[in-house]
């Protein structure tokens, strides 16, 4: 079956990687693609701001601030999508030791 996968990917063309279920092999090495308010929760339990590294083609924006409200604004490409240049496709808050950790995706 995977080799099935793999053809049809390879005929398409598919750059980023082949996926299978929630695993995607990017260059031989298997990455979980998590949800992003997964990925909100994990930079407020580091208290480090960080990207998901695969993505599929999405824009990802991270940000911190003192309420959930300030996080999101602080978020790359926010402002582009409040002005309709990008649409928000998924959306995490998660609190943190010192305030509140936000990643939004877009499309």
């Amino acid at each position: 079956m995977q080799r099935i996968v793999l053809a049809i990917a390879f005929l398409m063309g598919t750059p980023t990687g082949i996926i299978f279920g929630q695993d995607v092999i990017v260059h031989a090495r298997r990455v979980n693609i998590i949800s992003a308010q997964q990925q909100a929760e994990e930079n407020a339990r580091t208290g480090k701001l960080t990207h998901c590294r695969v993505l599929n083609g999405m824009r990802e924006g991270i940000g911190y601030g003192q309420t959930p409200e300030a996080a999101e604004r602080a978020c790359c490409f926010y402002n582009d999508a409040m002005r309709g240049r990008y649409r928000i496709v998924e959306k995490g808050v998660a609190r943190g030791p010192r305030g509140w950790f936000a990643v939004i995706r877009y499309e």
